[in-house]
Order: C-alpha cells, then structure tokens, then sequence
C-alpha cells in the first residue's frame, strides 16, 4: 500500500490559505504511508510530464487536521516518489485545528 487511505474529498474546513501564504511554509519530510489522499483520480499527463512542477509549487501541500495527515495538492509528485521506490516525498504542511 502507497499510502495510509484514498480518500476523494477534502474532509477538513477550507483553510483559506493562498499559493503564497503556502509558499511561507518550510518544507519537510512526509512517509508516503502515513498520507491520505484528497483525490482519487490522476491526470496521467500530469504524472508523465517532466515540467509538471513548473507553473506550481515544487512541495506537495499537506493538510494535518485531527491527526491525520491529507495531501490536498500533489498527488502526482507522491506517485512519482512511490514509483522511484522512495519512501518519503518532501511537503509543506498546515495544520488546522480541529
């Protein structure tokens, strides 16, 4: 199993926070399997495409609210790391309380 849970929404409040406001947070180290994902669908394009990151965030955005840890925004760079048999992928998360 690549990751904790697929999900296919966001279950936690909408955090408001803008593509700067996440570019304010310090990335970090996030185990693929303690993610839960907030799509359960990938545009085969968007994984395959080399300069997928270049108009967006090089971070996956992580959302942790009621200690559960939910990729809101990179689900294609999390398969990529499964994919090169890596464990970890490098994210910026928010927490939310809650």
């Amino acid at each position: 199993m690549i990751f904790k849970r697929v999900g296919d929404h966001r279950p936690y409040p909408d955090h408001g926070l803008t593509l700067r406001e996440w570019a304010g947070i310090p990335p970090r180290q996030i185990r693929l399997d303690e993610l839960v994902t907030t799509k359960d669908t990938l545009q085969l394009a968007t994984l395959l495409d080399e300069d997928s990151t270049f108009f967006g965030d090089l971070f996956a955005h992580v959302v942790e609210w009621r200690g559960e840890l939910y990729l809101e925004d990179g689900l294609h760079r999390a398969l990529r790391a499964a994919l090169q048999q890596r464990l970890v992928l490098h994210a910026r998360v928010h927490t939310m309380e809650g």
